[in-house]
């Protein structure tokens, strides 16, 4: 078994003077850093009195699992003589949340778009996206049901 780990900081960067005096005298807007990477601006959704020009945990929980499928979908083709021309995927989620404000997802669904090459197998590019969620981290570290719409095509 082979461990890896990771880190990122997370730092808040939505006090307006008063800290979390009351709800609303603090900003939801935050940073996300990693080692030699990019700087992410977060805020919490608008429907939270978040900034909605920010990426939101829910957005970054959606493309975290579909970026995952999408990697592994791809090795797998690699794999299988399967040649991916082009991938865009429209993933949704659905979150339901409680009279208490505790919330969960409830559902995801992957849209992915596949343009593979005309001598690659499309029941095999199809059957893929099987695989590939069975071996994405993510999709492995969740209890949401995650449902795959691909639409395949020879390019």
């Amino acid at each position: 078994m082979t461990e890896h780990k990771y880190q990122v900081v997370l730092e808040w960067t939505g006090n307006k003077g008063a800290g979390t005096f009351d709800y609303r005298s603090y900003s939801r807007s935050h940073s996300i850093r990693a080692d030699g990477k990019p700087e992410i601006l977060g805020s919490s959704d608008s429907s939270f009195r978040g900034n909605g020009q920010k990426y939101n945990p829910e957005d970054l929980f959606l493309s975290s699992i579909a970026s995952c499928h999408m990697l592994w979908y791809l090795h797998l083709c690699a794999d299988s003589g399967v040649i991916v021309l082009k991938y865009v995927d429209r993933p949704q989620g659905v979150m339901r949340i409680d009279v208490d404000g505790a919330g969960k997802f409830t559902e995801i669904d992957l849209h992915p778009e596949v343009v593979v090459s005309v001598d690659s197998d499309l029941i095999r590019a199809e059957e893929l996206h099987v695989d590939a969620h069975q071996k994405c981290f993510i999709a492995n570290s969740v209890n949401v049901p995650i449902l795959h719409y691909p639409i395949i095509s020879k390019g």
